[in-house]
C-alpha cells in the first residue's frame, strides 16, 4: 500500500471523537498524551533505523498526535 492509498483510506474513516488508551490512568487526557508521546518515540526509533518515506510518515503522524495531546493539556492550564 502506498502512502497516498493509506491517506485516502484514512480520510474515509469518520472521526468518532473517541480516545482509546492502554493505560489505567484516571486522567484520560494525560493518558492520551503519555500514550501518544510513547508511540512517537517508538516511531522515531523505527524511522532512524529504517530511513524510509513510510517510516518518516508514520513518525510524523505519531508526533502530530503527541503535539495535539500536549496542546490539549496546555489548554487545561491556560
Amino acid at each position: 500500500m502506498t502512502t497516498q492509498q493509506l491517506h485516502d483510506l484514512l480520510e474515509e474513516i469518520p472521526d468518532t471523537r473517541e480516545l482509546v488508551v492502554a493505560s489505567p490512568e484516571p486522567d484520560g487526557l494525560l493518558a492520551a498524551w503519555r500514550a501518544a508521546h510513547a508511540e512517537s518515540a517508538r516511531a522515531l526509533a523505527r524511522w532512524r533505523m529504517a530511513r524510509g518515506c513510510d517510516a518518516f510518515a508514520a513518525y510524523r503522524a505519531a508526533a502530530d498526535r503527541a503535539d495535539a495531546a500536549q496542546d490539549a493539556l496546555a489548554l487545561r492550564f491556560a
